[in-house]
């Protein structure tokens, strides 16, 4: 389903740690309590087993998962659709599209699957005489359609019975306006059991059609046959059908009997509900199609139809950005969403651009979260205990429950207040939200990687740093080797120069680093050597104010790759 317009979505970065998802929590709470509005927490990567222990332990749902929020067809098309099926005539469908002024209609199966997309000008193909240099007129005398689909157009009355009322057939129409020779000499051109005859109060053409065996035969302007000529009729299998309609009339209506499906091509051009307006918009532009399909990508089921005016307006979505401030860690299509608010404690950088004002409002502490707190006692409100005990969660994170060199005062005095709120006890909060989950025992090394991991451009280098916390170093060096084969995938995988896991033991405030990429990178950090590959970092552990600005100072160094 399209995002409701209405709606803002707080969501933090790729690859979302506990605080990111914490964070956008909390601030989508606030925005909610203080502000009334309509905000939900969303998250564009996978949540991790901590933070979903700390989810549980609040009893908060998870957010929303958002991987990509560019618009897409899905997003402007129109659901409320009338649709025909491929049975129905083509006079049926040509009065819904006039009482709707419609000029195209979409055409679907049983199972709601699209056949095809007719429009007014297609639909004139059913009666409009052909082209052709036949001198019987046998072209522009034929209709395909059934007995049951003429008494429907026709608005007629069946006398008697007749056989294969639904089976379509190519019948051939023969308008009885001459004389009664001239008539037979026209009819016996065509097989009998093809033939419709079309008459108004002519007897002897009432003969002449039973005589014959036609398939039907259609009285016009409420005349009746012989009694004689029904008994004939009835023995013979010649339907009769009463018009109330004059010849002229009942002849055209005959052509609208048609079933659409004969009007269906495979020449329009429809879309997949995951297709990006940016890709739609070049090629619809130059489209003389009145309307375009949406189906669903795997089932082809329709799902609405857009027309070129619903371009004009495009829509955005609404984001909150928290625990980032750049396009290059945010969600896929946030550079093309409406963006309100940026909520971060990372230094400034990257492409960041908005077409309005924002608030944007970075401040220098240990955890956006500490930020989320911050604003709800500015307004002297406070979360309830689900949101309390998350943003609890997402300071303890950030700052290894403050002690990591990124830690203020604030910090400090905003998990004590939080955590009165939230019911807990910090020091405990603490044991359980480490033990949860080991990253490196619980998952791959790729996803391990992935689990926390930024990716910076310095001096024209690109690299990439994960960081994972543990209770001790031991699963680590048994899954050194894979880890490091991990590394060198992401190397070729994302096109980097560089890339490194510092693993920090929260036990110990201790990091060991593991890297790969080119090796004057490599050759130029001078921290001890503890394995091939990996460096011994005492006292490192935050990758925002120590191994970030560290890794920064080596590539400055370097000539630019």
């Amino acid at each position: 389903m399209p995002p409701d317009p209405g709606t803002i979505h707080v969501i933090g970065h790729r690859n979302p740690d506990t605080d990111a998802i914490c964070s956008a929590i909390g601030y989508a709470a606030f925005l909610r309590d203080v502000r009334g509005m309509k905000a939900v927490a969303a998250c564009c990567g996978e949540v991790s087993v901590r933070t979903n222990w700390v989810l549980q332990t609040a009893g908060v749902t998870a957010p929303k998962l958002l991987l990509d929020v560019r618009p897409t067809a899905s997003s402007i098309c129109r659901r409320d659709v009338f649709t025909a099926r491929p049975h129905d005539t083509f006079l049926s469908v040509y009065r819904m599209m006039m009482d709707h002024n419609f000029r195209a209609i979409p055409v679907v199966d049983e199972e709601g699957r699209l056949l095809g997309m007719p429009a007014i000008q297609e639909l004139a193909q059913l009666f409009l005489p052909a082209d052709t240099n036949d001198k019987t007129g046998a072209a522009n005398r034929e209709v395909r359609t059934s007995l049951l689909n003429i008494v429907n157009a026709l608005g007629g009355i069946l006398g008697g019975t007749a056989p294969a009322l639904e089976e379509m057939q190519d019948l051939v129409l023969v308008v009885a306006a001459s004389s009664l020779e001239t008539t037979k000499k026209r009819a016996q051109q065509f097989p009998a059991n093809r033939l419709i005859v079309v008459t108004g109060d002519r007897p002897e053409i009432h003969e002449l059609a039973v005589e014959m065996g036609v398939r039907c035969l259609i009285i016009t302007g409420k005349f009746k046959p012989s009694t004689s000529v029904l008994s004939r009729a009835e023995q013979s299998g010649v339907a009769i059908i009463y018009s109330p309609y004059d010849t002229a009339s009942t002849s055209q209506l005959l052509r609208f009997s048609c079933p659409i499906a004969e009007a269906l091509t495979h020449e329009f051009l429809s879309f997949g509900s995951r297709t990006a307006l940016r890709e739609i918009v070049p090629t619809v532009q130059h489209s003389h199609q009145p309307l375009f399909p949406v189906v669903d990508d795997e089932s082809r089921k329709l799902l609405g139809v857009f027309s070129k005016s619903d371009l004009i307006e495009l829509p955005r979505m609404k984001l909150v950005l928290v625990d980032h401030n750049e396009f290059a860690q945010a969600v896929a299509g946030a550079d093309e969403a409406e963006i309100l608010e940026v909520i971060d404690h990372h230094r400034l950088s990257g492409n960041l651009r908005t077409k309005e004002p924002i608030r944007f409002l970075n401040e220098p502490v240990g955890s956006t979260s500490t930020i989320v707190g911050i604003m709800y006692r500015m307004q002297n409100a406070a979360p309830d205990k689900g949101t309390a005990i998350c943003l609890c969660a997402g300071i303890i994170s950030d700052t290894l429950h403050l002690t990591s060199p990124t830690t203020t005062d604030t910090d400090k005095d905003i998990l004590a207040w939080l955590a009165s709120i939230g019911g807990i006890d910090s020091a405990q909060f603490v044991k359980d939200f480490f033990a949860a989950g080991s990253m490196l025992r619980e998952q791959t090394p790729d996803r391990a990687l992935e689990s926390d991991r930024k990716v910076f451009e310095e001096n024209g280098w690109h690299i990439s740093i994960s960081q994972i916390e543990e209770l001790g170093l031991d699963e680590f060096w048994k899954r050194q080797t894979d880890l490091q084969a991990a590394l060198q995938s992401l190397l070729a995988k994302h096109s980097l120069h560089f890339a490194c896991l510092m693993v920090t033991d929260i036990t110990r405030h201790h990091s060991v680093l593991l890297v790969a990429g080119d090796q004057r990178v490599v050759d130029a950090i001078d921290y001890p050597l503890a394995k091939e590959n990996v460096y011994d970092m005492p006292g490192v552990v935050s990758r925002k104010k120590q191994l970030f600005p560290y890794m920064s100072h080596v590539v400055t160094k370097l000539a630019a790759p």
